[in-house]
């Protein structure tokens, strides 16, 4: 496991709040809950997602190298009763030297 270390001004984070409880459901909620459904095999229809993006963090500690960075999100999403994150990469998007991380079990998610 490793941090994204944003102390030296390089990269961004910022998030988005849909509550669709009684509106109309922007695409990007369309798909959370067609992903939902497809890898839970449930219907569901969600009430409120938030969506958190890292755009282009550097790896902990940032005074060691900003040009390799990564761009993430996480998506929270309810439908009142069951809760879901999906974790997204961007496709090739992992910069990140993990030949020199502390660890050598690398692992991409949480737990």
């Amino acid at each position: 496991w490793d941090n994204a270390d944003f102390s030296r001004g390089v990269g961004t984070t910022f998030y988005q709040e849909f509550s669709t409880l009684n509106t109309a459901k922007p695409p990007f909620v369309r798909d959370v809950e067609a992903k939902v459904r497809r890898y839970m095999r449930s219907s569901y229809s969600a009430a409120w997602t938030l969506k958190i993006t890292w755009e282009k963090a550097p790896v902990f500690a940032a005074w060691t190298d900003t040009r390799k960075t990564i761009t993430y999100q996480a998506v929270l999403t309810t439908d009142g009763f069951r809760s879901y994150i999906l974790m997204l990469y961007q496709d090739g998007g992992m910069q990140w030297d993990y030949t020199r991380l502390t660890s050598t079990n690398v692992l991409i998610g949480y737990t």
